[in-house]
């Protein structure tokens, strides 16, 4: 039934909103309101409360029509699981209904001087009798262009904050970026704090947190979304190759029975199964609670996103002059793809946490 949504919402309209970089409103109504753009929120709190591994499912779903939205979806999700790890009570019950009824959410980590070293995070809050003000500047924030809150990611004294800033409070500038290479109606966005006030209990938990615990929180959720996304971009591109190479005849045959094509078909399906069961296994962790979902998580995030990477050059070779123009299925996969080996850690940072942990493991 949700495909079905999704599917009516979406149509074949995707390669024109990439091409205008904006989703449309009544899309992003429409799924907030029902709660879908961040299904896992606890139904005691007005969401779904959908598992890891069914929203993953859906969440690829939604990747195989729209990157963008997916992005959207991805932020949306990313907001709500840190107000549901790191606020108090008070505040789960004030934000996070508020999320699951179609307020829009946004959480702003990297900065120009801070990307993969967030600890070079340099945006601070502090305390002022009732209030938190705050002072910074956040680069590349995605969804921000449509958010209704921003879950700033600050720094707290020693320590670390994660602060609730309404998007029109006075002293919020956000600014869209420029053509962006991939996911283009994503709404990515800079933004500017200067000297801008919340009240303290926008402070989730109070702050005082170890600044790497908040970023790898947040990322968790991300990297898993990601992770199903990619999946997505895996199976638009097997179904855009395998449709094309059906019909398309070169040498009086179908593509598909030309060897060396069929070899790509193969490796599409291999590298959409191969994601597929990775993303599976950490949702089933992530959905038991245990330690090992971390791991899995990065795994499944740099497992599909290299994948996906790869499949969608793929599908643009065999799709030739028919696959390269803006807005086809293939090649915005080829540009989505490529952002996600970037986004929610690289893949030069996933491959560092994985190396760590094969060498604890071997100890």
């Amino acid at each position: 039934m949700l495909d079905d949504l999704v599917r009516e919402l979406v149509g074949d309209r995707a390669g024109e909103w990439d091409l205008a970089g904006e989703l449309p409103e009544d899309v992003l109504e429409e799924l907030g309101k029902r709660g879908l753009l961040c299904a896992q929120v606890p139904v005691e709190h007005g969401g779904l409360g959908m598992s890891s591994l069914a929203n993953g499912e859906f969440t690829a779903f939604v990747g195989s029509l729209c990157s963008s939205l997916r992005s959207v979806m991805t932020s949306q999700g990313m907001a709500a699981w840190t107000i549901q790890r790191l606020a108090d009570a008070p505040q789960r019950r004030e934000f996070l209904p508020r999320l699951a009824a179609g307020a829009r959410a946004a959480v702003a980590f990297s900065e120009p001087g801070a990307g993969s070293d967030l600890s070079g995070i340099g945006t601070r809050v502090r305390i002022e009798g009732d209030h938190a003000v705050l002072d910074g500047h956040k680069t590349w924030t995605t969804a921000a262009h449509y958010a209704d809150l921003l879950l700033v990611v600050a720094r707290h004294g020693d320590a670390g904050a994660v602060v609730v800033v309404p998007a029109d409070a006075p002293g919020v500038t956000v600014e869209r970026v420029a053509d962006p290479l991939g996911c283009r109606a994503a709404g990515h966005a800079h933004l500017t704090f200067d000297d801008v006030r919340v009240p303290v209990s926008h402070v989730l938990a109070g702050g005082g947190q170890p600044l790497p615990m908040l970023v790898t929180t947040a990322l968790a959720y991300g990297r898993m979304s990601v992770a199903w996304g990619c999946v997505g971009i895996l199976r638009a591109c097997l179904a855009a190759v395998t449709g094309h190479a059906a019909v398309r005849e070169q040498f009086g045959t179908p593509l598909a029975n030309h060897q060396l094509v069929a070899a790509h078909i193969a490796d599409l399906l291999v590298a959409e199964r191969t994601a597929t069961l990775v993303c599976e296994r950490a949702s089933e962790l992530w959905d038991a609670g245990s330690p090992e979902s971390v791991v899995a998580t990065v795994l499944a995030k740099h497992v599909g996103a290299t994948r996906a990477a790869e499949a969608a050059s793929t599908a643009v070779q065999v799709l030739a002059s028919a696959g390269a123009r803006d807005g086809h299925v293939v090649a915005r996969a080829y540009r989505d793809a490529k952002l996600m080996e970037i986004i929610e850690g690289t893949n030069e940072i996933s491959l560092l946490v994985l190396a760590d942990h094969a060498m604890r493991a071997s100890r």
